[in-house]
Parts: C-alpha cells; structure tokens; sequence
C-alpha cells in the first residue's frame, strides 16, 4: 500500500518554513512527502530545490486554483492513498495510519479527515474542517465544533469515528482510484467549496466519508485568502450555488435552489446595511456568474448519476434557522 502526502503551494515560501519539516518528520516512514508548486511568483521553489532536495518536486505551468492544481499535480502521482494538504497545517505524531485504518475498515470508504484544530488556538477546532463536515437542506456547510462564526474548545465531545458529509480539503485523505474515477475536483471552481462538491458526487454514487478523531493536526487558515475578502465572498456565493444545482436530488431541486437564490438576496442586503459593499457586489456577481454558465453547469448535473436522495451528514432543517433564530450555537444543541 502506498500513500501520497501532496501539499499544493502557491506563493507559501514562508509555510514552507514553517512547517515543511514537521510533516517530513511525521510522516516519510509511511508515506512519500512531495510538494506540487502551483506557478508560485515567490523564490518557494528555490527555497525547495536548495533546503529540501530529497523532496519530489512538482511544477505546474500555472495557477489554475486549488483544484486544477491538484488535479494537474495527481496526474504525476501514483498511490493507492492521496492525502491533500494545506501548506499552512502543523500534523503530528502518527497523524496518517489512524485515518488510513478507518478506510481500510471498509471498502466503501472513500475519504477520511483527521481532526482540524486551530494552530494558534491549539485547544479550539479550526474554521475549516474542525470534527467533520455537514451540510442542511439549502447547502450551508457547518461542522461538528463550528458553527457559523462560533467556534468550540476541544473537549472531546466529538472523539468518535463517524460518518460526515464532506471532509475538509485542508487535509483530506482519499483513495486514489475513488479520486480519478470522479475526475478529481471540479476546476471550475477554482478554489473554495470544491471538497464539498467531490465528497457529495461521490457520496451520490454510494462511498461513504468519514472522520477519525485519532489523528490531529493544526491549522493557521487563511493563508491564500482571508476570512473578510470579497473574493473570498464571491467564490463561496458562486461555488454554492454551483454545488447545489449540480448535486441535489431531483424532486428537492427546484425548492432548495429557489429558497437559497432568496437567502443570498438577504445576505447581500445584511452586507449592504452594514456597509461590506465588496461582499454585496460579490452576492450579485456570484449569481451572474451562475446565470451565465447555466447550460453548461447543467451539463455536468445530466454528467452524473444521482442515485440516493438523503445522505448521512446532509440535514433537513435550516441551519440559518437553528443557529440566528432558535440560538442553538453548538453542534451538540442541534
């Protein structure tokens, strides 16, 4: 069995620095550690070439975003297991063979995640990942131990095996044949939800995600685009929107697509009062976008085989609702 730890880098000399090291110590006596640079304008890969040449070396021709990156980078890599990691994670002890006894535990397992802590709040879950990722019925991803902008201490209270919707890309482990079958991650999405969009076409195909609370690492976040950039507001809008139309059963279509176009006109209104003109302009743009690449959005929808309706991990109720409404803040008070 062999496994691939591929860390995409663009312009991270300074995570490099930081954390290149950690994840070779943890991780090369069970996996080959290859850094896949993505056009990077920074001296990163000097700095690899002259500090770390036992490293394989990836270049792609240019920065096509996190998943053509990662998809042009995989092309080169030949393992049974794949693990995608952010360049700005700190992973730890015997981070690896937990995650990979839990996809060897069932063959219908197709990605697993590790527990995503924050680095700088080491006993807090981090923003994206944190216990595993769930998703309600209008396609707002939160997590076990985030919620919105509420974030929990780590208590262990989510130390089980279990099944998810979606695992985070920060550190995603996924079987390589799974991973080419599906085509890897849809480029048009360029960066932001595109985990999301893989883990739901492949579990509509009927494999199965899963979190292991036995492995742990620590992640900065934020480290190409930070949490209050309205790019970063543009490509979450716009990749939702995406996500959902190609995505959701049939008969839930029409209803959930309608009523989540209406809770982004009220989130592009909450940006307008509150003066965040860049993240209004964003709403509006994200839903051009999606008008104008309809047909061929609905091409990759007719591209896929949609064969179960309800998923573990993926909710019936609003999450909106829950979290603003009925001040339910916790994943355990859901």
């Amino acid at each position: 069995m062999k496994i691939a730890v591929v860390i995409l880098n663009w312009n991270g000399k300074k995570f490099l620095e930081k954390f290149l090291q950690n994840v070779i110590e943890y991780s090369e006596h069970v996996a080959e550690v290859i850094v896949a640079d993505n056009a990077s304008t920074d001296d990163s890969v000097d700095f690899l070439k002259q500090n770390f040449p036992q490293i394989r070396l990836i270049q792609n021709a240019e920065n096509g975003g996190f998943s053509k990156g990662y998809n042009d980078a995989l092309k080169h890599v030949e393992a049974d297991y794949l693990v995608l990691l952010n360049s700005d994670i700190e992973v730890t002890e015997n981070w690896i063979q937990p995650v990979i006894d839990v996809m060897e535990s069932d063959q219908t397992i197709a990605v697993c995640q590790p527990k995503i802590r924050s680095y700088y709040e080491r006993e807090k879950f981090e923003y994206a990942g944190a216990a595993g990722g769930f998703i309600d019925r209008f396609g707002y991803p939160f997590c076990r131990g985030r919620i919105f902008e509420t974030i929990e201490t780590d208590r262990k209270q989510y130390d089980d095996v279990c099944e998810i919707f979606w695992a985070t890309g920060a550190a995603m482990f996924v079987k390589a044949s799974v991973y080419n079958e599906f085509g890897g991650l849809d480029e048009d999405f360029f960066a932001h939800m595109e985990e999301i969009d893989f883990c739901w076409r492949v579990k509509n195909a009927g494999y199965k995600i899963m979190y292991c609370p036995n492995s742990t690492v620590f992640h900065i976040g934020g480290g190409t685009l930070p949490k209050n950039s309205s790019r970063k507001t543009y490509l979450n809008f716009r990749n939702n929107l995406s996500l959902l139309y190609k995505n959701l059963y049939s008969r839930d279509l029409f209803f959930v697509f309608f009523m989540r176009c209406f809770l982004d006109e009220v989130a592009a209104l909450k940006f307008l009062l509150g003066g965040s003109f860049g993240d209004f302009f964003a709403v509006w743009k994200a839903q051009f976008y999606f008008v104008k690449n309809f047909l061929h959005i609905r091409k990759k929808r007719k591209q896929q085989q949609i064969i179960c309706k309800h998923h573990i991990g993926k909710t019936d109720f609003s999450i909106v609702w829950k979290y603003y409404i009925k001040k339910q803040k916790t994943f355990n008070q859901l």
